[in-house]
């Protein structure tokens, strides 16, 4: 079992207090928010994407250290990014929680420091939140994977499954 004090590491302090594009876009070209229902973690983000990657992105977080510290490294990294690499880097840190895999490389290496976490799955809902809200948009402006339509939606993250269900909000 991992330590608590590798979970609320120096780093992932250091992440969380120094996030990136907290500034909600004022013309999107997507929204998503994601919520966590356990913990009350919210995070909302913006995206804008042309020619098939993401342009721009603005983040609202209210969410504890671990969902911050998520959120800081895809604030840092997703300008630049397309929805093919940024489903693969949350599939990898899903992955890296569930079923011990191994955190992402390149550019994504730093949510490495959220490997501890694993052994506490009360925690992983709040760590895949801005991913989860980062495909929702994505599939807003790319095409549904699995049923999203355009607008702003939210989703809900359940403590036992991390599976989004997503409501359109009106």
């Amino acid at each position: 079992m991992t330590d608590l004090d590798e979970i609320y590491s120096n780093r992932i302090l250091a992440l969380a207090a120094a996030i990136p594009r907290c500034e909600r876009l004022t013309d999107p070209d997507a929204s998503a928010t994601a919520h966590s229902k356990l913990c009350g973690s919210t995070i909302s983000v913006d995206l804008k994407m042309r020619n098939g990657v993401v342009t721009d992105y603005g983040q609202s977080v209210k969410a504890c250290l671990l969902g911050q510290a998520a959120a800081s490294v895809v604030g840092r990294e997703i300008v630049g990014t397309d929805p093919a690499e940024m489903r693969q880097v949350a599939d990898k840190v899903r992955a890296m929680l569930k079923e011990n895999g191994p955190p992402p490389n390149g550019r994504w290496s730093d949510l490495a420091v959220l490997e501890p976490v694993r052994d506490y799955k009360a925690r992983h809902p709040s760590t895949l939140l801005v991913f989860e809200a980062v495909l929702d948009a994505i599939d807003q402006i790319a095409g549904p994977r699995q049923g999203v339509g355009a607008g702003p939606s939210t989703t809900d993250t359940e403590t036992q499954d991390t599976s989004a269900t997503t409501e359109q909000s009106a």
